[in-house]
């Protein structure tokens, strides 16, 4: 395979991809109900970790994610908290907004 990172846009020194998006629309979507049950909370820790300080997202779960969110209180107790808003409680998702 030929190597084409050469054509690849560089990300500027404030950050982000350089693909011209500035972030100024809707918080983005993460549904849980896609991702495999047996790495379905590494996947949405990955998606927290890689969040700019004050952004969020908006994760929708196929029920109350109550053992997700012991696990992060726990993981985020070092004072970068996650704080949790629950936009739509079931009955067939509960979709919460993490920040």
């Amino acid at each position: 395979m030929p190597d084409t990172t050469a054509s690849l846009p560089l990300t500027d020194v404030t950050g982000g991809c350089a693909c011209g998006d500035a972030g100024a629309h809707a918080d983005p979507v993460l549904d849980a109900r896609t991702i495999p049950h047996e790495i379905r909370h590494a996947a949405i820790f990955g998606a927290l970790d890689s969040l700019a300080p004050g952004s969020a997202l908006v994760l929708v779960a196929p029920h109350d994610p109550l053992p997700l969110l012991a696990q992060a209180r726990a993981r985020y107790s070092d004072g970068t908290g996650v704080s949790v808003e629950y936009l739509q409680a079931g009955p067939d998702a509960w979709h919460l907004r993490l920040s």
